[in-house]
């Protein structure tokens, strides 16, 4: 099962690293498991003549396609009797990109008192393709900072909305100050992702300031972590919600309000394709509570 796992992934990423990074094993792993698998079936699956860029052969695709479905059938049955012995009637996998998870506990509490043999599972998406995540049927429903304007997406209430704050290393000019404008942040290299699309990102970090200053991006990162570890070495400034100055507390990281910047909002996004009655029940539950007082 975790050989099939391993081809299908990497089938679908076509990327060792990348791969691996998803299924947490090492890019070794990877590359046994699919030339182990290759043995076996006396044939090549992946087209490895450019590495950066590999591709899947006839017979790969042919696998692919076959071994795809029986797999999700297989893994489905699997999750649904282990879930059945437990009383587990639904699982609704919501992925976060804040971190504050601990914050909205009162959506999540209310949700299990209404449903108790529904369960919530928990994950952060990457970066580089959360919105693949939900076309892929990874997680069921994204909390996701506005605006979303996919075709396939519904956006759904809003959850919260927090203040900007500016990250910077302890030692960095700016961090004997308690606030900031936009302005003064576009004199300093911001962390950049691959996150898409184009409009998304920039509705979280601007690419100019109002008066039309460049916000100069930098190294890319994947990751909140990665974007404080380069923060904390000083090579970095980087702007995240407010609740990052006490979920992301670090003896090398200072966090100062940013002042010209909008409240950041964040919602439920999902797959209108793939709308369920535990989506449905998530939904009316938030918009029940309202939109949370965080207090940043």
């Amino acid at each position: 099962m975790r050989d099939i796992a391993i081809f299908l992934v990497l089938a679908e990423e076509l990327h060792f690293g990348r791969a691996a990074a998803r299924l947490h094993v090492s890019q070794a792993r990877v590359s046994q498991a699919i030339a182990e698998q290759e043995r076996r079936l006396g044939g090549t699956l992946f087209d490895r003549s450019n590495r950066r860029n590999i591709q899947l052969t006839p017979l790969g695709r042919q696998l692919h396609g076959e071994l795809g479905p029986a797999y999700a059938a297989l893994c489905d049955s699997i999750e649904r009797a282990r879930l059945a012995a437990r009383g587990i009637t639904a699982v609704l996998r919501v992925g976060m990109l804040p971190m504050n998870v601990h914050d909205l506990r009162p959506y999540w509490a209310t949700f299990r008192a209404r449903h108790p043999t529904w369960e919530l599972r928990f994950s952060h998406p990457p970066f580089h393709d959360v919105f693949g995540c939900l076309r892929r049927d990874e997680i069921d429903v994204l909390v996701a900072w506005l605006p979303v304007e996919e075709p396939d997406l519904t956006v759904g209430p809003v959850l919260f909305s927090e203040p900007r704050v500016l990250a910077v290393a302890a030692g960095h000019e700016l961090a004997r100050r308690t606030s900031v404008s936009l302005e003064v942040v576009s004199d300093f290299r911001h962390a950049d992702t691959e996150i898409g699309p184009a409009y998304w990102f920039e509705g979280y970090v601007p690419s100019r300031t109002r008066s039309g200053r460049r916000i100069e991006r930098g190294p890319l990162v994947r990751n909140p972590n990665e974007a404080l570890t380069l923060t904390g070495l000083g090579e970095v400034v980087t702007i995240f919600p407010a609740h990052m100055a006490r979920y992301g507390v670090r003896p090398d990281i200072a966090y100062l309000a940013v002042q010209d910047m909008s409240p950041l909002a964040y919602a439920l996004v999902w797959r209108t394709a793939a709308e369920n009655a535990p989506i449905r029940a998530l939904t009316r539950t938030v918009r029940d509570l309202g939109p949370l007082e965080t207090g940043g």
